[in-house]
């Protein structure tokens, strides 16, 4: 895996795996999670992409059902967070035209993990979360396609990254430095979420 961590957070054990984009990954880090320690929940936790108007960058995004998973449940928090129908798909929505489409369907936002963590939860009965951070807003449009960026293995590749941007150096690079801006504040919104969180 990428990391994997023990730790407590509010005083609960808690064990932090990560391992990659995409649900061949998630559902990886869950395996080796649950064979090494005993789970009494699982949270989905990262960023995501906005499919309603009304979320905004580094808005907190807490799923009410994964779609065509199930239900997923709330934390306690005294931090404001925006709930809704979570999509989870093995891409990255890269337009602001195909984000548009997914929100139409009902989908509040979209991500790449959840769907295999949520299904691993129902399977073993365990309560599921997923709580997540915007990073992009439905009206925005990524400058390259990230989907040409991943290696066979799922992960993206720095590389390939690197290379399509120097293709279109000042049309590319200033919007991933933006991007990169926006994920480091909404890293942090989501750290102080969870920390303020009971699960």
């Amino acid at each position: 895996m990428d990391f994997a961590r023990v730790g407590r957070l509010n005083g609960v054990p808690v064990a932090l795996v990560a391992n990659g984009p995409g649900p061949q990954l998630a559902g990886e880090a869950v395996d080796v999670a649950e064979q090494s320690e005993r789970m009494d929940a699982f949270i989905s936790t990262g960023f995501c992409g906005g499919l309603e108007p009304s979320l905004n960058a580094c808005d907190i995004f807490v799923a009410t059902e994964v779609a065509g998973i199930g239900p997923a449940l709330a934390p306690a928090s005294p931090r404001p967070f925006k709930p809704g129908r979570l999509l989870s798909m093995d891409r990255v929505v890269s337009t602001a035209a195909e984000k548009s489409e997914l929100g139409k369907a009902g989908a509040s936002a979209v991500e790449m993990e959840a769907a295999a963590v949520a299904a691993r939860a129902q399977r073993w009965n365990i309560p599921f979360y997923a709580v997540r951070v915007v990073t992009d807003t439905s009206a925005e449009t990524f400058p390259l396609d990230f989907n040409q960026m991943r290696s066979p293995d799922g992960r993206f590749s720095r590389a390939r990254i690197l290379g399509a941007a120097l293709r279109r150096p000042f049309a590319v690079f200033p919007e991933l430095i933006k991007l990169n801006r926006t994920t480091k504040r909404a890293a942090q919104a989501l750290g102080d979420f969870l920390a303020d969180s009971r699960f």
